[in-house]
């Protein structure tokens, strides 16, 4: 109605007069408020912008400072047209560890829930959740569908709502483990570490010192801000309390916290295969190491932006990873694109599918 009304005014023809008389002027110049469906296009396309300034940065980094145009579109174009020339041997290994990705999630939900759920079903779940990440920022997909599947078993909402923020909560430490017991095995010899450094203080000397001044002026504040915001508000809370309970529950911490971080292990194991299938990397199995190395760095570098499912942040900082390895930028994109489209795009339709297995 407070929509019908504001129109009205401007339908009205000047100079007649309204019904309700005078009185019917200040609601008529009511305006209504602004739908919700305008403010999450504006996130949206705020986040695809920043989503795509990360990436055209990252890039930048990557293949050196100063690259022309000309070269970023002949560095795609070769790795497109490579593709006949990739070992196809390991693509099956490629799709095993895809498959262990979504097990090992599925056995972290349940230790996160404390309740013995199908392995199976909790399966299928997984699959539909990382459908549902394509679309949504920051996991918020993963999240309904599993809240949404534990309810459904039985879970009681704040409960189910709880174990699933637990869960997100446990795969920080998780992460954080495996860096260390990967960077604590030598990480291919320190040559990623090596490489990597000396990669960004190169890029960093050609970064005018003003823009750079500037952006930490206003990135580091509004990180700060969102920080304190966050650690304020009940959900946080209500996660560090069911994390809190977890730990009081050793068998259960020991079963989120191990497959969350094998989750990450088997991925970045398939980003280390995705790299030897493609020959211009020029890569061996005594470089696997590092390749893990790359991959837990890039990974956590891309989650800084939150653009549905990482798309384009991630495969930037998959490829600036693998520059700082010395792999030529051809390649490593060749590389990305192959890990990326095995165990990021190829289990879409099967959640799709499962989705409805699931909802019969």
């Amino acid at each position: 109605m407070e929509t019908i009304a504001a129109g009205a005014e401007h339908a009205a023809p000047a100079g007649l007069p309204l019904p309700g008389g005078d009185a019917a002027i200040p609601a008529l110049r009511t305006r209504p408020p602004r739908p919700r469906r305008s403010r999450r296009r504006r996130r949206t396309a705020a986040a695809a912008l920043l989503t795509a300034l990360a990436a055209t940065a990252i890039l930048v980094l990557a293949l050196g400072p100063g690259t022309p145009t000309t070269t970023v579109t002949r560095t795609a174009t070769t790795a497109a047209t490579a593709v006949g020339h990739m070992r196809w041997a390991f693509l099956p290994f490629l799709v095993l560890l895809s498959l262990l990705h979504y097990v090992f999630a599925a056995v972290a939900l349940r230790g996160a829930a404390g309740r013995p759920l199908p392995l199976y079903t909790t399966t299928l779940t997984q699959f539909t959740a990382a459908a549902a990440n394509r679309i949504t920022p920051s996991g918020l997909g993963a999240v309904a569908v599993n809240t949404r599947y534990l309810v459904c078993r039985g879970v009681p909402l704040p409960r189910a709502a709880v174990a699933v923020a637990v869960l997100q909560v446990a795969g920080l430490p998780a992460d954080l483990l495996l860096i260390a017991a990967v960077l604590g095995l030598g990480g291919g010899n320190g040559r990623m570490l090596d490489a990597m450094g000396s990669h960004a203080l190169r890029a960093a000397g050609h970064v005018p010192p003003v823009p750079l001044l500037v952006g930490a002026g206003i990135l580091l504040p509004a990180a700060v801000l969102m920080g304190r915001r966050a650690a304020r508000s009940p959900a946080v809370g209500r996660a560090l309390a069911g994390f809190a309970d977890l730990c009081r529950r050793p068998r259960d911490l020991a079963i989120t916290v191990g497959a969350s971080a094998a989750t990450t292990f088997v991925l970045g194991l398939a980003f280390a295969l995705s790299a030897l299938a493609v020959p211009g990397t020029l890569v061996g199995p005594e470089d696997v190491l590092a390749l893990l190395a790359a991959y837990l760095v890039g990974a956590a570098a891309s989650s800084a932006v939150p653009s549905p499912g990482g798309v384009g942040s991630t495969e930037a900082a998959l490829v600036a990873a693998l520059a700082a390895l010395g792999i030529a930028a051809a390649p490593a994109l060749q590389t990305v694109l192959l890990f990326r489209a095995i165990t990021f795009w190829a289990p879409v339709p099967v959640g799709l599918l499962a989705c409805r297995t699931l909802r019969r």
